[in-house]
């Protein structure tokens, strides 16, 4: 039963509570050490606080909010005054348009695009020369990027559209709490769900 996780459950009782859980549920296998182990997590820190105040969001703007507002309104109740923006340089108009909504709404703003530092990828990473001759020999620098934030002592970091793996290393590096605004897919104009949305017809090569 071990291969079996959440994703091949087909009754979800640990949501609605009005069935039975599979045998391989991990709700099911929870011991009384775990649950205490989890719930003293909860009161670490200010993760009480980030749990309740994102329930309370969700249960007052359901279906209302778009993700700029809910960011919005998650950084005024958890009374945060510095964001940090965590840009990629081709979506620094973007930044630049959310930037002005959040001074707009009383937040003062730092960000750092990813080609900050100008640091080169054949040096720093030892990429082979002929792979930057399409995008460039200029890295993507998250770590510097979370850095610099750090430095700014943001109090909420927002990634706007990082590339994957390089979105991992700034949420590995940055010590503010942090949360997406955009996710990264040049093909589908960065709503990557159309992907999923389309494998029973243009994209059904993803399931071979």
């Amino acid at each position: 039963m071990k291969e079996l996780s959440c994703i091949n459950c087909q009754v979800i009782n640990c949501q609605k509570q009005n069935s039975h859980y599979p045998e391989f549920c991990p709700t099911k296998e929870l011991t009384k050490e775990q649950i205490k182990h989890i719930e003293q997590l909860y009161n670490e820190d200010n993760n009480k606080q980030i749990s309740r105040i994102s329930a309370e969001i969700e249960a007052d703007f359901y279906c209302k909010y778009t993700r700029v507002e809910e960011i919005i309104e998650f950084a005024k109740r958890m009374e945060f005054k510095k964001i940090g923006i965590a840009s990629c340089v081709g979506l620094l108009n973007e930044s630049r348009i959310f930037a002005n909504i959040l001074k707009n709404n009383g937040f003062e703003v730092y960000a750092s695009i990813c080609k900050v530092g100008s640091m080169k990828k054949d040096e720093v990473t030892g990429l082979d020369k002929e792979k930057t001759i399409k995008t460039g020999n200029i890295m993507c620098n998250p770590i510097l990027q979370a850095e610099i934030l750090n430095n700014e002592e943001t109090e909420l970091n927002v990634v706007i559209g990082l590339c994957v793996g390089h979105d991992s290393l700034f949420y590995k590096y940055s010590n503010a709490l942090t949360t997406t605004l955009i996710t990264k897919d040049r093909v589908l104009a960065h709503n990557p769900v159309g992907a999923l949305y389309q494998t029973d017809t243009y994209y059904s090569k993803l399931l071979k």
